[in-house]
């Protein structure tokens, strides 16, 4: 374990965070203080870091088990909380094990006990069965996003884990929905329960109809981003063969996108993420799978391609814009015939005849075959861009930093030219293939 530990002033400031919201001083407080917590607060304000910067107080340095267990509903939640984790720089290791993802991977990493594990709860489950390491340290458990892990079918696992914690003293449950029941074998007794769901916050949030002329909407759909122009956006679907659908027509008419849904490998939809936040493409086309419990920045819009069959998943769409004090705006596309579900109000039909103007990508994305295991940091990366590829410092994107590999933003027109310079470099001691991901 490592020797540096820090407090939350040098945590914040490493995030570049100068104040807290009031959810998160709360939160923090009442953690800190409580056996058992639930959190009600919605999509997009700070749940994450409400609960571990106390969880973090709460780990004792010179103990080399596992500590606190954070149990998520989807891999995507699973790798961002690690991630932020991670960015905190708080001295204490953390791994993140999910479905999806090699088991010889976790197993080598989970030889060096972490003081953090995060995972869904199938492959906590197994790990736990499994009995690859101590579970009588484990102390803390989060149970982040908990009505969607109950939503998805997770309650056995749950159960199945809870049952081997022996040394429990304290439970975090979070959520972004209200009402949900608590199944018994939490046991949860006699819960805090901090409730920012019903707080009065004036909503920034635009809502806005585009009629279809038809009954398909591929045609108005490309209109509308034509007519938003370059901004990063999101396009739900409800049906990943819908995405493959609007997937194949933006392409024939050279609409840079990625794709994002459960029916995708667990690589290919980290690398779509990936895409989408270094700006490589500035279009998600995804299911309601990317609604919640994922990495990506503030957004100024999302469009409901396909109308949400439920309220729920029409206020997390939402929830992907508009947030804290940001403005945004939600298009819902209606297609000729279509009724609009009775929950979606106060939209303002609009027409679309002024076109923006686009701009061409500018990014692409490079893939490198070494990460943290081989002791590559962002230094490296960026030393060897500027040293051996000649970049300026405007030229050099988004660098993510992974266990085993690494993803780089280079401008799309010197991609290939810098693959061909950079290929089989040295980075460490290790020789590093570089191509066009």
């Amino acid at each position: 374990m490592a020797t540096t530990i820090k407090n939350q002033e040098d945590i914040l400031a490493k995030l570049n965070i100068h104040v807290l919201n009031p959810m998160q001083e709360e939160a923090i407080s009442v953690i800190k203080h409580k056996k058992n917590i639930v959190l009600l607060s919605p999509t997009g304000t700070g749940k994450t870091l409400a609960f571990l910067l106390p969880l973090l107080e709460m780990l004792a340095h010179a103990n080399e088990e596992i500590q606190a267990l954070i149990i998520v509903p989807s891999r995507e939640l699973a790798i961002q909380i690690e991630q932020v984790l991670r960015a905190m720089g708080s001295g204490y290791k953390v791994n993140a094990v999910y479905g999806g993802r090699p088991m010889s991977k976790d197993k080598i990493e989970l030889k060096h006990k972490p003081a953090i594990l995060i995972g869904t709860p199938g492959r906590i489950l197994d790990h736990f069965n499994k009995e690859r390491f101590s579970k009588t340290s484990i102390k803390t458990l989060v149970l982040d996003e908990f009505d969607k892990s109950l939503e998805n079918g997770f309650e056995e696992e749950m159960k199945g884990i809870i049952n081997q914690l022996p040394s429990l003293n304290k439970r975090i449950l979070t959520s972004a929905t209200q009402g949900v029941s608590i199944p018994k074998f939490v046991q949860l007794d006699k819960p805090h329960i901090i409730n920012y769901l019903k707080e009065k916050t004036v909503s920034k949030l635009v809502l806005q109809t585009v009629v279809s002329p038809d009954k398909s909407k591929l045609n108005t759909l490309l209109n509308l981003l034509e007519y938003i122009g370059a901004e990063p956006g999101i396009v739900f679907c409800n049906l990943k063969d819908s995405i493959a659908q609007v997937s194949s027509f933006l392409e024939r008419n050279n609409v840079s996108h990625a794709c994002f849904s459960g029916g995708m490998e667990q690589k290919d939809r980290e690398r779509a993420l990936i895409k989408f936040r270094n700006g490589t493409c500035q279009l998600l086309l995804a299911t309601d799978l990317a609604a919640r419990g994922i990495d990506i920045p503030e957004m100024k819009y999302i469009i409901h391609y396909e109308l949400p069959r439920h309220e729920e998943e029409f206020i997390h769409r939402n929830g992907r814009t508009a947030r804290v004090n940001a403005k945004g705006t939600a298009y819902i596309l209606q297609g000729k015939d279509e009724l609009l579900p009775e929950f979606i109000k106060g939209t303002k039909t609009i027409s679309i005849a002024k076109k923006a103007v686009s701009k061409p990508q500018y990014w692409e994305t490079l893939f490198i075959s070494g990460g943290r295991k081989d002791k590559i940091s962002k230094g490296d990366i960026a030393g060897l861009f500027f040293k051996q590829g000649g970049l300026d410092k405007d030229q050099l994107g988004v660098i993510e930093l992974k266990q085993d590999c690494t993803f780089v933003a280079v401008p799309l027109s010197i991609a290939d030219s810098l693959v061909e310079k950079l290929n089989n470099s040295r980075l460490k001691k290790k020789k590093v293939r570089i191509s066009v991901l």
